[in-house]
């Protein structure tokens, strides 16, 4: 048995001190097998110990929420007898080290997650984050991690159908990938993850165990350095048709009464499944490691209890019903295994060869880990960029090439070469597809109340706002998301988080994390959307160089009668044109000073929770009243941007020809600078058209909800006119925003 020196204890990630507590809880120094499942346990990525005391803030209950954080996922009554599981989680450590895979198993463990609580998989999406498109890297993340992404959904047949793109130098060295799904099953048969019941006996099913991903989670709680490539076989390697058999089977076994708990191998593989499953039961698990299923020989204990070998589960079965786990497992031509047993000792023992390798108390390793109050405080250039005028920065002489350059940042861009590469039409599930606001997926086909609903789903982070002031920016996100659902007539009901961060150990990024939850907690409570599962992704950073805070929000509504959604782009010829919503001009930590003026500075505009939950509702109710041909949220790039995307989003015709592209002819009341009006990306505004004949129904909907509402001219033409600011044809506008990408992947051809 190898020595525990501190050379070794430092190489599992423990700190000194953290060494000191392990071995004051067992009253004696841990064998290197034991120190092991302390190190993934308590690491960042499985303990939360240094986000724990913040996220107890987060509203977590509410009337539709079924079952909130905790769990493998979150579930929400969407009503007649379904509910809705989803989970948005990071794999951003193993996606930079290698990209494909990465990607590919970030998916299948979410999905997992999703059909361990016992529900179908019905659609994903996903939030990525890119450095500088002229980084030599960026093309070559943004090519694995989208192929990953797109190989690992399709082959499962969940479509890909929402997600968001963005591009900045913070993420040089360390590229997020966040990944959501969400699926449905009945409100009353939701399966957890306990090791309930003692004498029941633990069952291994999928996948057999290799050594890939050995030591993941702790790899996914450090940062990286120039030593990062060595860090490959950290990284699982995933298979998709594997995946697959396993969610049919789970499905299966779902229908029968032999399962009492099961949980997804996902970080930190057996150990975190099994010592989880058993303190959430408040029991005690033995487990016989020679008995799991293996395709590599010679594996330790070590290994095979820390391997992140992917496509596996921990299920806990009625006694007596072994048979019946063996027989579906077998039909789906998975290996299937009893590996331990449930104890009421409450601790956690791993037995090989007929000898214990491990022993430990099963609740230091769960609720007793160690949660840390770390130093806070505000980064120190904020009060200068905060300070900072934008009215000392002189105005384009030409706003049309501005508006042009704004079209083809690839983070405003068009997002077409993304999901292209993703099946958004297997299931044949989708109302409102890729591209838009929110996407809406069906519930069901067919007839009967099911076939009535639709799920909304948006993500969104500004990672800009959130560095100037990290509690409104991650404020906005959720305003943001609620005001894409409200797009497409859906009423928001929960969200998803991804807390993405650099680290906890620098007193301004643990400012950073702790005004985010704030601001997430604020708006939530505000628009009644609790949280209800979630994921910290912590020491993203690079050489010391972290990325900006990017608090990832997922959001679910409900959509009913899913008939009445509705799209962004214009729709007919002669319609109005509306905001809904005001015009202040407020340009502070915009796309448009980071691209016209390469500065990333200012005041980030204030967000009135009130107005917000007015605009959306007056949005959602004429939606709901088919009032309207088109609504589009106003975010980056703000008003030109949002007029030029309802110009050119409409799709072309399925059978080909040209898309059927409508310009505008509007005039904006500029309040101030034209260029700000115009590129400022204030909240709380929704662009409308509609026919004139229903626009006083839309004011006295606006009136009744107190929302302000500016008309502005009317769809026609081939040509994005405002008057006395510029005037550009269509077409011009659809090529620069559509060669965003392409031209970000063109220059890894180039080099």
């Amino acid at each position: 048995m190898s020595a525990i020196t501190p050379e070794v204890v430092a190489q599992h990630g423990l700190k000194p001190d953290e060494y000191q507590r392990i071995v004051a809880h067992l009253g004696r120094e841990p064998n290197l097998t034991e120190l092991g499942v302390f190190s993934v346990m308590w690491s960042e990525h499985c303990s939360y110990k240094s986000s724990r005391v913040h996220l107890k803030d987060f509203p977590t209950t509410g009337p539709r929420v079924l079952q909130g954080p905790g769990e493998n996922a979150g579930v929400v009554d969407v009503g007649d007898g379904l509910a809705v599981c989803f989970k948005m989680e990071s794999h951003n450590h193993p996606s930079y080290i290698e990209p494909y895979q990465g990607a590919a198993t970030g998916v299948g463990g979410i999905l997992r997650d999703v059909f361990t609580m016992g529900a179908r998989p019905i659609a994903s999406m996903n939030s990525l984050r890119f450095g500088d498109p002229s980084h030599p890297k960026t093309a070559w993340l943004l090519e694995g991690v989208v192929a990953g992404i797109g190989g690992y959904g399709n082959c499962m047949g969940v479509p890909t159908v929402a997600g968001e793109v963005a591009f900045h130098g913070s993420y040089d060295g360390n590229c997020l990938v966040n990944a959501f799904t969400l699926g449905v099953l009945p409100a009353d048969k939701i399966f957890r993850g306990k090791a309930a019941g003692v004498g029941n006996p633990l069952m291994y099913i999928g996948a057999k165990t290799g050594r890939d991903g050995i030591h993941g989670a702790t790899m996914a709680s450090a940062q990286f350095d120039d030593r990062t490539e060595e860090k490959r076989p950290t990284v699982q390697v995933g298979d998709p048709f594997m995946e697959k058999l396993l969610l049919e089977a789970c499905l299966e076994l779902f229908q029968t009464d032999a399962v009492v708990g099961i949980q997804d191998m996902g970080a930190a593989g057996l150990t975190s499944s099994s010592v989880e499953m058993a303190g959430r039961a408040g029991n005690g698990l033995d487990l016989y490691v020679d008995q799991v299923p293996r395709r590599e020989e010679g594996m330790t204990p070590y290994e095979v209890l820390l391997s992140e070998s992917q496509e596996r589960m921990l299920l806990v079965a009625a006694r007596g019903k072994e048979e019946e786990v063996r027989r579906i497992c077998r039909k789906w031509d998975l290996d299937v295994a009893v590996i331990g047993i449930v104890t009421g000792t409450g601790r956690w023992r791993v037995l090989s060869r007929g000898e214990v390798v491990a022993d430990l108390p099963v609740e230091p390793l769960t609720e007793g880990a160690p949660r840390y109050q770390r130093p806070m405080t505000p980064h120190p250039a904020l009060p200068g960029l905060r300070a900072f005028d934008p009215g000392t920065l002189p105005e384009p002489a030409d706003l049309g090439a501005a508006l042009l350059a704004l079209l083809a940042r690839p983070t405003i861009a068009s997002k077409e070469w993304v999901y292209r590469q993703y099946d958004h039409m297997v299931r044949l599930v989708g109302a409102v597809r890729p591209g838009g606001d929110a996407a809406v997926v069906r519930l069901a086909t067919g007839e009967g109340a099911h076939a009535r609903k639709g799920i909304a789903l948006s993500v969104a982070a500004n990672s800009r706002f959130c560095f100037l002031d990290p509690r409104l920016g991650a404020m906005h996100a959720v305003a943001e998301c609620a005001r894409n659902i409200a797009c497409v007539g859906g009423e928001p009901l929960a969200i998803s988080d991804c807390l993405n961060f650099g680290n906890p150990e620098k007193p301004e990024i643990m400012w950073q994390f702790a005004e985010a939850v704030r601001g997430i907690s604020e708006a939530c409570r505000a628009l009644g959307t609790p949280v209800v599962s979630g994921n910290v992704s912590l020491y993203n950073e690079t050489d010391g160089k972290g990325i900006f805070p990017t608090p990832t929000v997922a959001m679910v509504g409900l959509v009913e009668p899913v008939e009445r959604s509705c799209h962004s782009a214009f729709r007919q010829a002669g319609d109005v044109v509306a905001l809904v919503g005001s015009l202040t001009g407020e340009v502070g930590g915009s796309e448009y000073l980071a691209a016209l003026h390469g500065t990333e500075a200012g005041t980030v505009p204030a967000l009135d929770l009130a107005r917000e939950q007015a605009v959306q509702a007056t949005v959602r109710a004429a939606v709901r009243e088919g009032l309207l041909s088109s609504a589009h949220d106003c975010s980056e790039g703000g008003l030109a941007v949002a007029l030029a995307e309802c110009c050119m989003m409409a799709e072309a015709p399925a059978g080909g020809g040209a898309p059927p592209w409508l310009g505008a002819a509007v005039r904006v009341p500029f309040g101030t600078r034209k260029d700000f009006v115009l590129f400022g990306e204030e909240p709380s505004r929704i662009l409308v058209s509609l026919p004139h004949g229903r626009l006083s129904r839309l004011l006295e909907l606006a009136r009744a909800a107190g929302a302000p509402v500016v008309t502005l001219g009317a769809v026609g033409g081939d040509r994005l006119e405002i008057q006395g600011a510029l005037s550009v044809p269509v077409a011009e506008l659809a090529a620069a925003w559509r060669a965003g990408i392409p031209r970000v992947l063109r220059r890894e051809a180039r080099s």
